[in-house]
């Protein structure tokens, strides 16, 4: 399996970021090293069926294995006991996760209702986050097996220095931020 992002980066979007961004390196390129996607279910705490059926769904949104995640603390207001399993998460690196990005990029993002862009929210240093309220604009979630909508996390970590050089790799993936105004 071949991804299409993954060839693009290496044969186009490298060379170009080089010359926009003005480094003298090619390794000083700044890349995407690793997507993580994230999902809780506050449900699970009195059902524990529920977290197998998000799991499920997770694995197919993300083409491989989840794990579930527990929680830190205990926190009595929530019903909530340290231990307990109340979410579920994956990280695609390589072959993957080029696969992920080009479906979030190209099929998701374009299913939102009204869409108009995706917001600037990086961290500081380099990397992107993205919320997503409901799952079911990914066309493996099967409206059957899924009892409701999900929201969804997805943190995109980069090698860049800084938000300007992972704003300028994004943009030559294509990722459709908001208009500035």
């Amino acid at each position: 399996m071949n991804a299409r992002l993954d060839a693009l980066y290496k044969e186009k979007i490298r060379t170009a970021l080089q010359k926009e961004l003005g480094l003298e390196n090619i390794m000083e390129v700044p890349r995407i090293t690793k997507i993580v996607l994230n999902t809780g279910c506050k449900e699970s705490v009195n059902d524990s069926k529920v977290l197998n059926v998000v799991k499920e769904i997770m694995d197919r949104i993300a083409g491989q294995y989840s794990v579930k995640t527990k929680a830190r603390k205990s926190i009595a207001g929530f019903k909530l006991r340290e231990g307990a399993l109340i979410g579920v998460m994956v990280t695609l690196r390589g072959k993957k996760m080029y696969a992920f990005l080009d479906k979030l990029i190209n099929l998701a993002l374009p299913c939102v209702r009204d869409f108009q862009g995706v917001t600037l929210n990086f961290d500081g240093r380099g990397n992107y986050n993205l919320g997503i309220k409901d799952w079911m604009i990914f066309p493996e979630v099967d409206y059957n097996i899924s009892d409701q909508s999900r929201g969804l996390n997805i943190s995109i970590e980069t090698s860049a220095k800084n938000d300007d050089h992972a704003r300028a790799l994004l943009k030559q993936f294509s990722m459709p931020f908001k208009a500035a105004k």
